[in-house]
């Protein structure tokens, strides 16, 4: 009776400390398509570091789907909510709103717990490494994409480099000829149906980026530009017959740069 008496006393202290360690990350987030620990931390106004050790995690590989517990506070839906209301009353965007909860739809229903994004969680300053000199605007997320195609497109290319291929895409976002948003510029696809960017095509887009390659994305968003003006880059193995007879621009590393 003493043994299942203790087993008993002993579960319930585990149980107990399960649930308060679990409460103290506040909230419980579904991975999404794109996802990166970088985002997610930026997205709750917390660290990509800090994400992964508080779920345990022993490497940066997530996967659409899994469940993340992250440090946010939660709100209870009430009678007569919607999201722009919730939103607006949290000094939140909806679309920041929509995206910690994974919440497309406008239904919502009376005790559901929604997660709330950092206040400023999709504004350009929200980025904790933006130092507010940002010559085309971008979120958190956009940052970390244009990182990752910059250790896509030059990872073993000089620093200087991967700030040049960084400061294509800003080029692009500032220029008439393309979209004018860092992810649409990334993820264009042409009128005949060829990606502008082929780690896009093949997928090495979702590959983490590593801390220089964020360096090197914020340094072109803040205005550094090896590439002086280039539009486009390809490296020197390259044997398409157009890019080669743009104007030059500069040339790093084995990266070509021209308009």
């Amino acid at each position: 009776m003493k043994f299942i008496r203790k087993v008993a006393l002993i579960a319930v202290f585990v149980l107990t400390f399960i649930l308060s360690a679990n409460s103290a990350f506040g909230a419980v987030y579904t991975v999404q398509k794109n996802d990166s620990l970088y985002i997610i931390g930026a997205m709750f106004n917390s660290s990509a570091n800090t994400v992964k050790a508080d779920n345990g995690l022993s490497g940066t590989t997530i996967y659409p789907g899994q469940k993340l517990y992250v440090r946010a506070s939660t709100y209870k839906v009430k009678s007569g909510d919607t999201l722009y209301l919730i939103a607006r009353k949290h000094g939140v965007t909806l679309a920041s709103l929509r995206k910690a909860n994974n919440e497309w739809g406008n239904v919502i229903y009376p005790g559901q717990e929604l997660n709330i994004p950092a206040t400023s969680g999709s504004n350009v300053a929200s980025a904790p490494e933006n130092t507010g000199k940002a010559v085309v605007s971008y979120s958190p997320a956009e940052l970390d994409l244009l990182a990752r195609l910059v250790r896509a497109e030059a990872e073993d290319q000089p620093y200087e480099a991967k700030v040049g291929v960084a400061a294509v895409v800003v080029n692009r976002v500032k220029s008439d000829l393309f979209p004018n948003t860092i992810s649409a510029v990334i993820y264009e696809v042409s009128s005949n149906g060829y990606y502008q960017f082929t780690p896009v095509e093949n997928g090495w887009i979702s590959k983490p980026a590593t801390d220089s390659d964020r360096k090197a994305a914020l340094e072109a968003l803040n205005g550094s530009d090896p590439s002086n003006g280039a539009l486009y880059y390809f490296d020197d193995s390259a044997t398409n017959k157009w890019l080669w007879s743009k104007p030059l621009k500069a040339r790093i590393g084995r990266m070509v740069y021209v308009y």
